[in-house]
């Protein structure tokens, strides 16, 4: 029965590979239809499994399709397209395989980001496709940089002018601005010290204009990066002073109790939630903690860099993210989580039987883990620890603020 249990899974197995070789066959269809559909299946299967070794044989040519399909491709297959490179990305976690991604499809994404007449469906999932990428696969933190320009002249573009007033833009050029915005700030959280103070400098008397935005999701993000930013700030120097901090408290406090008649209720109730949060942490530096759950264990998100690296690696996989926090080696080790537990039939079957005898059940199967634990591979260890290492040099700290 065991055998052919065995057997049943790798029929399906095989049968799942048969279907996503039809996916990445289909993506240089001739029917736009067909394509679109074939990218979508990809995404869908790259967001719910993981996919490392099939993935990693057909690299190229999977580069190659979402080349291909974000140059020739019109709105909607663009932007699955784009998706589909930022989850080719998060399978292959942080190395020279990603990195050869990166290297090819970045010039696309930037020539449609500023391309003024591409479409702005595609031009918006660039923009947040552009900040996850070179979050996971960048090498040089002077390119990442060079990265946050381009979104800079994207979202400055929403601020007032001196006088006050503001340039009239149009709700989809709008959710343009705020997928750059908070791309931009994504890659904040990798910055060096000296380029933060630059940014600091450069940006943070001016967002606040962002929060008088008509949109409410323009607002949104721009308070939620006025929050990482003074977090970020307080990081490199617990005395950090902010010269307008009474004007933009009270800015805050303002949104965090709006009753405005013209504004819907939905986005008012969402934008007084989050503004409470942000008023906290720009007034005490406080964070409201979140504890995520997934399998047997949880994660706390406790600052405003791991909620903003929370949110954008959930944008991809959606209602796949527990399972990859549960089984991708990459994204367990941005987030601090070591390396995957190893769950065997035995323990989902604890899972399932009686209030009374699983505690004896989650003893073992928590002893057990640790045993398992000291045998982990210690080549896939060095792997993860080289890249993680990466994220931490770039925030080394340079000099005095």
């Amino acid at each position: 029965m065991f055998v052919g249990g065995e057997t049943s899974e790798d029929a399906a197995q095989e049968d799942f590979q048969y279907k996503l070789k039809g996916f990445i066959d289909s993506t240089v269809d001739k029917s736009a239809k067909t394509r679109q559909g074939a990218l979508d299946g990809l995404k869908t299967a790259m967001a719910t499994r993981i996919l490392y070794e099939f993935i990693l044989e057909r690299r190229m040519t999977i580069t190659d399709s979402i080349e291909r399909c974000l140059k020739k491709g019109k709105g909607e297959e663009q932007r699955a397209a784009a998706s589909l490179a930022c989850l080719l990305c998060i399978q292959l976690g942080s190395g020279i395989e990603s990195e050869e991604v990166l290297k090819t499809l970045k010039p696309i994404f930037k020539n449609i980001l500023a391309d003024g007449s591409a479409n702005i469906q595609a031009r918006q999932a660039v923009a947040t496709s552009l900040g996850l990428c070179t979050l996971v696969a960048e090498d040089d933190i002077l390119d990442v940089h060079a990265t946050m320009e381009c979104f800079e002249n994207l979202f400055t573009r929403s601020y007032a002018r001196m006088d006050g007033t503001y340039t009239s833009i149009n709700p989809q050029t709008s959710q343009l601005h705020t997928n750059a915005l908070l791309s931009w700030a994504l890659l904040l959280t990798i910055c060096s010290a000296n380029q933060l103070k630059d940014i600091l400098r450069k940006h943070l008397t001016k967002l606040p204009r962002l929060l008088e935005s008509e949109d409410v999701n323009m607002r949104i993000a721009a308070g939620e990066t006025i929050a990482l930013l003074f977090e970020l700030a307080r990081d490199m120097d617990a005395d950090f002073e902010f010269e307008n901090w009474d004007e933009l408290c009270d800015k805050l406090n303002a949104l965090a109790t709006d009753c405005n008649k013209h504004r819907a209720k939905t986005d008012k109730r969402k934008q007084r939630s989050v503004f409470r949060d942000v008023l906290k942490a720009v007034e005490e530096g406080d964070f409201q903690s979140e504890t995520i759950r997934f399998g047997m264990e949880r994660m706390t998100i406790d600052s405003w860099v791991r909620k903003r690296t929370y949110d954008a690696f959930r944008e991809f996989v959606g209602s796949g993210m527990n399972y990859h926090l549960q089984a991708n080696e990459f994204i367990r080790d941005v987030f601090e989580l070591g390396p995957p537990m190893l769950v065997d039939s035995a323990t989902v079957k604890a899972m399932k039987i009686s209030r009374f005898e699983r505690p004896f059940y989650f003893f073992y199967t928590i002893l057990s883990f640790f045993c398992l634990f000291h045998l982990h591979n210690s080549a896939a260890f060095k792997a993860r620890t080289k890249a993680r290492s990466k994220f931490r040099d770039k925030r080394v700290d340079v000099g005095e603020f």
